[in-house]
């Protein structure tokens, strides 16, 4: 599933060609009414942790979670034919996205948008993001912080593989409990520098200096020490661990 580095990264890109123009809005695929929106001003694409929200003037808003399988592809020769299955396409004179396979693409009213950001913890990638809440919420969970991490409602946008990476740059054992405040803080302030690296790169970033490189996900031992990664199943996910480097759970 695409994690929250890459959504910023597709809100990003969209926003540049799309927002405050008049989009063309279809859905190729028939299962996704977009008459609504055709023709409109779209005037933000918005990333909230995993979930993308295009915002057009006097209309509902279009939420979309790309889910493990959704993808986007851009064209920049708008005319050209949407893929099969494609079940939304944004173009405009000068470029055309198409979205296949999302999870969700649907249609949201004000007080659904409201829900939806209700419902999510601090983005790490967003500015209006409040460190201390993103802190007291880590440190209110009663499980695993391995668990936490991945857990929407705490922290939004990050996946397994951050997950896994992140804990080791801060030394946390994946199966740690009462993390303290200052553990908490810096593990979202690890989060806010390195998911931003990840947004620009397009890829998880855990190693400025050898940026395709992890350090113990889907390794079979630590990058930095050589000690065999730890593997478990934590929160219905693979968690990976240093023996070394990692405090033990408490």
């Amino acid at each position: 599933m695409p994690e929250g580095h890459l959504i910023h990264r597709h809100a990003a890109e969209q926003r540049a060609d799309l927002a405050g123009r008049a989009v063309r809005v279809s859905g190729p695929q028939g299962r996704f009414d977009a008459r609504p929106w055709d023709g409109r001003m779209l005037t933000e694409v918005e990333a909230v942790g995993k979930h993308l929200l295009y915002h057009f003037e006097d209309t509902p808003t279009v939420h979309v979670h790309l889910g493990m399988r959704g993808i986007f592809l851009r064209y920049d020769v708008p005319g050209t034919s949407p893929r099969p299955g494609t079940r939304l396409r944004l173009a405009t004179d000068e470029v055309a996205y198409d979205l296949i396979a999302p999870s969700r693409c649907e249609a949201l009213s004000a007080a659904q948008v409201a829900a939806l950001r209700g419902s999510l913890g601090p983005d790490p990638l967003r500015a209006d993001a409040v460190p201390e809440q993103a802190v007291a919420r880590l440190t209110a969970f009663t499980g695993p912080v391995g668990a936490a991490v991945l857990d929407q409602g705490v922290w939004s946008g990050i996946g397994n593989a951050w997950r896994a990476e992140l804990l080791f740059l801060v030394g946390l054992h994946p199966n740690a409990r009462g993390v303290s405040p200052e553990a908490a803080g810096r593990l979202w302030d690890t989060a806010v520098t390195y998911l931003a690296l990840g947004r620009d790169a397009g890829q998880v970033v855990s190693d400025p200096e050898a940026p395709s490189e992890r350090w113990v996900y889907r390794r079979e031992h630590c990058r930095s020490c050589g000690a065999p990664v730890l593997t478990w199943q934590l929160a219905s996910r693979t968690a990976y661990s240093c023996p070394m480097e990692q405090q033990e759970c408490r």
